[in-house]
Parts: C-alpha cells; structure tokens; sequence
C-alpha cells in the first residue's frame, strides 16, 4: 500500500521510520495488528507504562486547577508517589504564566501534514515559549540521545510554525523557543535546548526531506533496520524473521537508552479528533 495522501505524521510515527522503515510501513500504513509482546515480563511492563500515564494525567490535572491535596490521594502506586512528589517539590521553575497543557498542533510539511501532542507549552507573549515535556523512564536520558530524537526537532519546529495564536496572532520566532525534558526520578536535572534560526531552518530540511523519502518509497517493502537489538522490542519481530523472544523489561529500563526504539511511557503514537487539532497554514 502507497502512503495515504491524507496520512498526518507525528514524531512517533517519524522516529519509527528513523529506527525501523519497516516497522513504520507494518504500523502506519498497513495498520498490522500482530500478536507479539514487546517485553517480558508483560504484567511489570504494563504496570510501568500506567504507571506513567497516570502521572502525566495527574499534571495535565494540576495544571488545569485541580488542588495538589486532591490529587495526591490517587498517587498510591510507589513509582507515581514518587513522581508526584518530586514534580510538587521540584517542577521546572519560572515558566510563562500563560500555560497550554496537552495542546496539539498541527501544520503543512511536504504535502502532508506534522502534528504534536505537547505536555506542556508556556507563553509569554512575544517574549518567550517554553515546551515542557514529562519523561518518567528510570535512567536519566543522556543529552546526546535526546538531541537526535525526532521529538527534540519536531516539537520546536511545529511550535514555531503553527503557535501563532499562542503568541496573539504574531509569529514565533525560533529564537523565542526553549524546550524542558523533566525527568520525574530526576528532578534536579533537566534538559534544556535553546531554540533558534539555524535549528529551524536545519529541522525544516531534514523534516521536510524525510517525509518525502517516506512518500517516494510507494508501495515497495520497506527496508529492516541493520540494527537487529532494537528488533527484541518490536512487535513485528517474529513476522519479519527477526526473532521470536521479547525484550526483557529489566535490561531495557537499566541499559543504555541509545539501544532502545522508544522510552517507556511514552505513546508510540496519538489518536486524534480533526476538531481538537490547532492549525496554521503557511
């Protein structure tokens, strides 16, 4: 099957293809459902995962106005009390007040269109912008790997280009971005990346080539990733021939996150309604 011309990509679906073009074109275009778990054992790797959903569902909560006390009492499992607790005690610091939690932007890029699920984006009008995203994995990402995600790229590119109304209908600058990785098991020590022309106009490239790349494939088979360590933690593993046993839980949450095809809690993707997707058209 070709790429759909209606087909919206996210940094999840665009750091599939990065890691496995395979799996993007089993996932997002051909929609495979395959019977296949991603690690063992299943009960301590779903635990986790709702774990960390629950968490960024207590913030978006807090930020809307629910009172702290209210929600601490449905912090009862241990990793999200500690979370909570670290994120009451030492959440990032002189934000704008302006907050925008769980707000989604979309824009044009390459003949389809780019669209993110931000955490958090705080503005203060043509001053500054700030992007807070939530990571709950268990090993301090090293800077070095964040910097090469594709979420590091597409969320400041897609706020500069479709976070006008956030800023009054003025354009954002790139300079005017900065994005927060805040680790809930590491409060102390966050990862900031400052924005600017250069970043944009480099991300706008690659983005823009990379879709393009994807779109020229067509209907061919999509070739596997020649890095066979992150197949242990794909579903598809077994229907491509790349193994059978799933990853373990312990390894992945304890091993170097440059071996890892995604970070545990986060979404693979987001499902969304048209209406609920902020758009600016450029």
């Amino acid at each position: 099957m070709p790429l759909p011309t209606d087909f919206r990509f996210s940094q999840g679906s665009l750091q599939d293809y990065v890691d496995c073009p395979r799996r993007f074109q089993l996932r997002y275009v051909g929609r495979v459902a395959w019977p296949a778990i991603e690690l063992e054992p299943v009960i301590e790797n779903e635990r986790y995962l709702q774990q960390g959903t629950a968490f960024h569902r207590l913030v978006h909560q807090y930020a809307l106005g629910v009172p702290a006390a209210q929600l601490t009492t449905a912090a009862s499992k241990k990793d999200l009390r500690r979370w909570w607790r670290n994120y009451l005690e030492s959440r990032p610091a002189n934000l704008p007040a302006a907050r925008y939690p769980e707000i989604v932007l979309s824009a044009p890029l390459g003949g389809y269109r780019l669209l993110a699920k931000y955490d958090l984006v705080a503005v203060d009008p043509e001053q500054r912008v700030v992007i807070v995203d939530w990571k709950t994995s268990r090993k301090r990402t090293p800077r070095r790997w964040l910097e090469e995600r594709l979420q590091t790229k597409v969320y400041p590119y897609l706020v500069v280009q479709a976070g006008a109304h956030l800023n009054g209908g003025r354009a954002l600058q790139p300079q005017q971005v900065t994005m927060i990785y805040w680790f809930a098991d590491f409060p102390a020590d966050p990862e900031h990346f400052v924005y600017d022309a250069a970043r944009h106009e480099t991300d706008a490239a690659y983005l823009t080539a990379l879709v393009q790349e994807i779109a020229g494939l067509g209907d061919e088979f999509f070739p596997l990733t020649s890095n066979e360590r992150r197949c242990r933690y794909c579903p598809y593993r077994s229907l491509c021939q790349r193994g059978v046993a799933a990853g373990q839980f312990d390894e992945v949450v304890g091993a170097g996150l440059e071996t890892r095809p995604y970070e545990l809690g986060d979404a693979l993707d987001i499902s969304l309604d048209l209406e609920q997707i902020a758009e600016i058209e450029y």
